[in-house]
């Protein structure tokens, strides 16, 4: 038996299965999401660039059935998670971005409406075929920022610089008229 993640059927097919999938696979097995991150480590010197990127796990589930009781409206209970290798924007060095993603799709055809399910995001099929693989990689994607950046400041260059240099006095623009002030009353 193959991966089902990587098998192709209909959006119907996989709902009316109840199919639940187990997400355990490698980034490397996500060609576009790849090809984001490559691109964005190439930035780095070579020697800086980690070396088992591509071998990051990728975690989650996938739960189809269907959001109505005429079985009219797939849908797909999503949610992902894996550590991504990436380049602060402020210190521009390399560190795991944690990406987790959680989705209530839909999974609708071109034009196809489903009024009164406003509380899912809808996942318009441009195929018939439906490989869950591709909602996998473009909900990670999806949740790649715009400027990957360090969270904590001590594990930033960039930040941690700034922290120390802030223990010398500052001058503000205001400070001789405050000075002023106190002088006249």
């Amino acid at each position: 038996m193959g991966n089902p993640l990587h098998e192709r059927r209909t959006a119907a097919e996989w709902s009316a299965a109840s199919q639940v999938i187990e997400i355990a696979e490698k980034i490397g097995v996500f060609e576009q999401l790849s090809s984001v991150i490559e691109e964005d480590l190439a930035t780095l010197d070579a020697d800086k660039i980690p070396a088992d990127w591509h071998d990051t796990q990728v975690t989650g589930r996938l739960e189809f059935g269907f959001a109505d009781a005429q079985q009219q409206l797939p849908r797909v209970l999503c949610r992902v998670a894996t550590d991504v290798a990436a380049v602060c924007q402020r210190c521009l060095e390399p560190f795991r971005l944690s990406l987790e993603s959680e989705a209530d799709l839909l999974l609708l055809e071109m034009e196809q409406d489903a009024d009164g399910y406003d509380d899912h995001e809808v996942w318009e099929l441009e195929e018939k075929f439906l490989r869950p693989r591709d909602i996998v990689e473009e909900l990670l994607i999806m949740a790649l920022p715009f400027s990957a950046m360090h969270t904590e400041s001590a594990a930033c260059r960039t930040l941690s610089a700034e922290a120390e240099g802030s223990t010398e006095e500052m001058t503000t623009p205001f400070a001789a008229l405050r000075e002023q002030m106190a002088k006249d009353n």
